[in-house]
């Protein structure tokens, strides 16, 4: 049973919501669009994973995408919130309506382990922008 999948480098589980960046092609145009919802089941193994990701659309109306993880389609994901659950499937959340459809408790451990580490990335991209500056040249006036 997998309750956990990573993508690149960034890890979800069953409860989290995301935004999925994925490219569409349309003609012999490319562009993105992002899928925002909660992951409600992830199965497979290795590169037969997949997953569901579920939102509520306009008027109500809720909305299911499935993904092979592995995908070449899916562009970026990105874990908005991390969710806490007790289950490994949350088919639930389809009898659910409007706002509770997709409230999930949110995780406060993961987010501000989450916190931290965008911290301690920040700092490393402060001091590789940091270096010695080169002494300037003295500038010729014309006369």
């Amino acid at each position: 049973m997998a309750n956990q999948a990573k993508f690149k480098n960034t890890k979800f589980s069953v409860g989290d919501t995301v935004k999925v960046s994925q490219i569409i092609k349309e003609a012999d145009k490319e562009r993105s669009q992002i899928f925002e919802g909660v992951v409600i089941k992830i199965r497979g193994e290795q590169e037969n994973k997949s997953f569901i990701v579920r939102k509520i659309a306009s008027a109500g109306v809720a909305v299911e995408r499935i993904w092979p993880l592995a995908s070449p389609w899916i562009k970026t994901i990105e874990v908005v919130k991390h969710g806490k659950v007790r289950r490994a499937k949350l088919y639930y959340l389809r009898t659910r309506i409007s706002k509770r459809a997709s409230r999930v408790k949110e995780d406060i451990k993961k987010r501000k382990a989450m916190e931290e580490e965008g911290k301690k990335a920040k700092k490393n991209k402060k001091e590789v922008i940091k270096s010695p500056k080169s002494p300037k040249k003295p500038v010729k006036k014309k006369s």
